[in-house]
């Protein structure tokens, strides 16, 4: 481990790869799981939060997510939790459409993508100090222009908004 600090782990790896070259200096960022929710009300609209993303200095429209801790939690409860916290809703219906590598080059977390349907309000966002997210309710058909348009344009949330509703056949 080269850096060890609660919100930044970095492991320095010798490797060697397929063809032989060895590398003895590889970087790979130690991030925790994410469970993220693709949240849809019985009006077919998604639910979205917009939060500033420091990294890149912007305010991004995201699906409700967040990162969890496997062996403490389930990526389902941990989904349901960043749902309720973020934006006040729960899920009527509630199901796992699947798990990708977030950027598997370097980090070695994963993002399990979960479809909610029938969600509704049942209380107010619980938010953590460091949150300061909008809740923003989008139609089902006005989605894929907003990703085309570069207005949603976060690789998890595009690829759950697509895995989602292809799987539902919207």
């Amino acid at each position: 481990m080269v850096l060890d600090h609660y919100w930044c782990k970095v492991r320095q790896d010798e490797i060697e790869l397929p063809n032989g070259q060895v590398i003895d200096d590889y970087f790979v960022n130690i991030k925790p799981d994410v469970a993220m929710i693709l949240p849809i009300t019985s009006n077919r609209e998604i639910i979205f939060v917009r939060q500033y993303r420091h990294a890149v200095c912007e305010f991004l429209l995201e699906l409700p997510a967040g990162n969890f801790d496997p062996t403490k939690e389930s990526a389902e409860v941990a989904a349901i939790r960043e749902l309720t916290e973020e934006t006040g809703y729960i899920p009527q219906e509630f199901r796992k459409i699947g798990t990708l590598y977030d950027k598997p080059s370097k980090d070695t977390n994963q993002i399990h993508l979960f479809l909610a349907e029938n969600v509704s309000q049942v209380g107010e966002q619980q938010l953590d100090i460091t949150e300061e997210i909008e809740v923003i309710l989008i139609p089902v058909e006005s989605v894929l222009e907003k990703i085309i348009q570069g207005e949603i344009s976060v690789a998890g949330t595009v690829a759950a908004l697509f895995l989602g509703l292809n799987f539902l056949n919207y």
